[in-house]
């Protein structure tokens, strides 16, 4: 894993600005720790920085490879893992390697295909290919969107980059928040429509989505969706296929030149990664597999079971652990630590967050780093086998709007008189029939039935990127790649035409799921209840919060209290946040995490000087 940037300039010598480009990578050290890089040409600047997981000596970047008189350069974050299968095809075509990197058996499948070189490969990746010859540039974006892409168009500049601040370090590009980031952030934060950066003018290529940028312009498509087909299979059938699809999708994430682990919470998910994993280990004669949780300082005490978070994750930690034979750490981290890294959070993500579960895992990723390089992690499986409460909710299948943001309404309450009449529900409801749009009705296909197509169709597109996002910026801040076996598109685009009663076989959520991982779960696993990510309980963490928003309310220079309505948030702190209930977003966001999402706010606003307009 890296971070790349670029900057095109058809019109315009850039050969002499080299080093704005090799400012704009210092950004993204901690996404590539081991090297950088810039590649300089007349109307191009490409920068890398690297991240060593397979190939040291050989996937060197930004790599530049010659075809005839053809010069074709590459700057790539991301893995492939089908490396071997596409290296195979393109050598029969007579191409030729120079290293065993999956770099550059990209950059040669990119030279013997074109713009359909996405169509032959099977992993997470943004990329940018600089075509010399043709003044071309070539963008593309995995998938599901497990990689960024950011970009703007200015002037006869077209900037790319992994992360926001890297666009915002050239000296072209302002921090601007105009009222369709305002709308996006109160309308629809922390998530924000597919192709937003918030910011005016940065946008961000869409998963699945490919860009060519030349004299012609701008001409950006989708070169994979999910398309609804009829779905012929028998539950037997399905169980065998969902089984043996997860666990390709498992083994071939493992491969890597450095210490390879697992997340373990003890949830179905983590624990069936860890399984296959382990199990791949042992036939394999590697090492012994290292999984890893975390938990809070005293969480123990303060934990009330609840319909999104049941039971707590230590017992089935531990004893998956013993069931697999990992070498387990689990990792404490103590309230204060995690109220603090509020500030990290947001600088790696460049927006606010998800508050403390953004802050939590920075953490987490931190001290796993100390050990791995790469980790499996089990986030997507709850969005395409409909492991969420509002899969199985009437009042939130039958809501027709987000149903993790049913109370947009209500975070009116905390905006200042200035920005009480931004239509959010409006904006909101808007995105939501876009979305719905592009989802396709089979023929004969009952309503109840299309409805849950809308739902998973929701939860791919916007709810999962969320957690995609949020999972590359807190691991990759901390050097960290994270893989996400069930955002394999294979199983995404199977399980999205799995019809719902078998899906929920067994009434249970996640019923299919159970029944494909039987013998290689125990069954306490195997059956026990979705819980999601940890969250704190402590009643320390909520005082240590609304102390640090008073703070902010009583500092005259604070931004964000031109955007907020102060006597609401007071009443807010004063009750430690029962004065609103509603979740903000998700199952989580409610009482000190809101506060702590305010504090994102404020700290973003200020860290990156942001200028409201």
């Amino acid at each position: 894993m890296c971070g790349i940037a670029g900057w095109i300039n058809l019109e315009r010598q850039l050969t002499n600005e080299k080093y704005i480009m090799e400012n704009m990578i210092k950004t993204l050290a901690k996404r590539g720790p081991d090297d950088g890089n810039v590649y300089s040409a007349k109307h191009a600047l490409l920068g890398h920085r690297r991240l060593v997981v397979v190939d040291p000596s050989g996937g060197a970047q930004p790599m530049t490879k010659t075809l005839g008189k053809n010069v074709y350069t590459i700057v790539y974050n991301g893995e492939l893992y089908n490396t071997e299968e596409v290296r195979d095809k393109l050598k029969a075509l007579g191409l030729h390697f120079k290293s065993y990197s999956d770099t550059e058996v990209l950059l040669t499948a990119y030279i013997a295909w074109g713009t359909d070189c996405v169509k032959y490969v099977n992993g997470i990746y943004a990329f940018g290919i600089w075509d010399e010859n043709r003044n071309s540039l070539f963008l593309a974006r995995d998938p599901l969107g497990v990689k960024p892409l950011f970009y703007t168009k200015k002037d006869n500049s077209l900037i790319f980059a992994s992360e926001i601040k890297t666009l915002l370090t050239h000296p072209e590009i302002e921090p601007i928040l105009d009222r369709d980031g305002l709308l996006e952030m109160f309308s629809l934060g922390p998530a924000r429509s597919l192709g937003s950066g918030i910011f005016k003018g940065i946008k961000e290529i869409p998963p699945a989505h490919c860009m060519v940028y030349n004299s012609a312009g701008i001409n950006m498509w989708e070169y994979w969706k999910l398309e609804s087909r009829p779905h012929n299979e028998s539950i037997e059938q399905t169980v065998e296929h969902t089984r043996s699809l997860l666990i390709d999708a498992v083994e071939r994430q493992l491969g890597a030149d450095v210490p390879v682990c697992t997340f373990l919470s003890g949830g179905l998910d983590s624990s069936a990664i860890s399984s296959i994993a382990s199990n791949y280990f042992k036939r394999n004669n590697v090492d012994v597999l290292n999984t890893y949780s975390i938990d809070y300082v005293d969480n123990d005490k303060y934990f009330k079971a609840s319909e999104f978070q049941p039971n707590s994750d230590g017992t089935y930690i531990q004893m998956m652990s013993k069931y697999i034979g990992s070498r387990h750490h689990n990792i404490l981290v103590s309230n204060e630590a995690v109220a603090a890294a509020l500030n990290e959070a947001v600088l790696a993500n460049d927006l606010p967050g998800m508050a403390d579960i953004d802050s939590s895992l920075y953490l987490f990723c931190r001290e796993v780093r100390k050990d791995a390089v790469v980790a499996l992690s089990g986030e997507c499986a709850d969005e395409i086998f409909g492991g969420y409460p509002w899969f199985r909710r009437e009042e939130d299948i039958n809501a027709h709007n987000f149903p993790w943001s049913r109370y947009v309404n209500t975070r009116k309450d905390i905006l200042s008189k200035e920005f009480k009449s931004l239509p959010l529900e409006e904006f909101s409801k808007a995105k939501y029939e876009e979305s719905i749009k592009k989802v396709e009705r089979l023929e004969g296909e009952s309503d109840r039935e299309y409805r849950m197509r809308e739902m998973f169709y929701l939860n791919i597109k916007w709810f999962m990127i969320t957690l995609l996002n949020r999972k590359d910026r807190m691991s990759m801040s901390n050097s960290l790649e994270v893989r996400v076996p069930f955002a394999d598109h294979r199983i995404v685009e199977y399980a999205y035409n799995i019809p719902w009663e078998i899906k929920y076989c067994d009434n249970i959520e996640k019923g299919l799921l159970r029944r494909a991982l039987k013998d290689i779960l125990p069954n306490e696993v195997l059956y026990r209840r979705k819980s999601p990510y940890p969250k704190t309980h402590s009643p320390e963490y909520l005082r240590v919060v609304q102390n640090w928003m008073r703070e902010i309310l009583d500092n005259k220079n604070s931004p964000i209290l031109n955007l907020i309505d102060k006597e609401k948030v007071n009443e807010i702190i004063a009750t430690g946040g029962k004065s609103f209930e509603k979740p903000w977003y998700g199952q989580l966001m409610t009482g000190p995490q809101l506060l702590a999402y305010l504090i994102q706010i404020n700290l973003w606003l200020e860290k990156y000087k942001v200028r409201i307009q």
